[in-house]
């Protein structure tokens, strides 16, 4: 049965009626060499792929923007097979939870500098018009390299209006810390996903430097990294990374904002 047959010594149990480890310890006495598990047994052959499959999951889920279970449920296929397949074709996979990048809603650089810059209005003004909210305006507007207006009181000197990448590349402490730590410099004008297709891997030493170092916030690390700021919120939690103080500008902002306007 083992070696004619192929049999695993748990199909062979089940045709003996025997216990799988006597099973064993008989093919060991009898000085047969046992295979790996897993290995050496007979298998079902692999079907081909329908030829259209490629297409048809590229379709659904870069141009249709369908999850996984999504494209199972409409196809019949599993999804752990859709996902494979997925990658068997080279299709990029997004990422996964609550906190998925690409499926973020961007608002268009032509519309925010209508409604924002040429009209004046606030951000809240532009997210009710628009039916989003204030942070997806602000984060659209510095992922899309739209000049921010810097709120709050507004000191004698400085600048008013804040390109947050453009600012953060340019601040000593942070350009030392993007350099020790070998970050790519991606200039603004796409969605974080866009300017890193594969997130910059976050470790303790480099959040603790660009955190508490430089002083910059949880979205100024998502547009540095290109990891979300919840992702690198859970991460510092999980690393016993305290947080500062909610409210008010971080260090990194009141630096900038100290800075003489050109």
């Amino acid at each position: 049965m083992y070696l004619c047959q192929g049999l695993s010594t748990y199909r062979i149990a089940r045709v003996t009626g025997l216990d799988r480890q006597k099973v064993t310890r008989m093919l060991r006495r009898a000085g047969v060499s046992l295979r790996a598990r897993g290995t050496g047994r007979l298998r079902p052959l692999r079907r081909e792929d329908p030829p259209g499959l490629p297409r048809l999951l590229a379709g659904l889920y870069e141009a249709g923007r369908l999850s996984s279970p999504q494209i199972a449920a409409i196809t019949g296929i599993p999804d752990r097979t859709v996902r494979d397949r997925l990658r068997r074709y080279g299709i990029t996979i997004r990422t996964r939870g609550g906190w998925n990048r690409e499926d973020r809603r961007i608002i268009p650089a032509e519309v925010l500098d209508q409604l924002y810059s040429e009209l004046g209005m606030t951000a809240d003004e532009v997210g009710r018009r628009l039916g989003a909210s204030r942070s997806t305006v602000l984060r659209s507007a510095h992922a899309l390299g739209v000049p921010v207006r810097v709120g709050g009181a507004v000191p004698d000197q400085g600048p008013e209006e804040i390109e947050l990448v453009a600012a953060l590349y340019a601040d000593s402490l942070v350009a030392a810390v993007v350099r020790l730590h070998d970050i790519p410099k991606v200039p603004p004008g796409a969605p974080v996903w866009v300017r890193f297709p594969v997130p910059v891997p976050l470790s303790a030493p480099l959040v603790k430097d660009l955190y508490w170092g430089c002083g910059t916030g949880l979205t100024h690390i998502e547009l540095l990294t290109g990891q979300p700021a919840m992702t690198v919120r859970g991460f510092m939690r999980r690393e016993g990374i305290p947080l500062r103080h909610p409210g008010g500008r971080t260090p990194f902002l009141r630096r900038w904002r100290a800075t003489p306007s050109p």
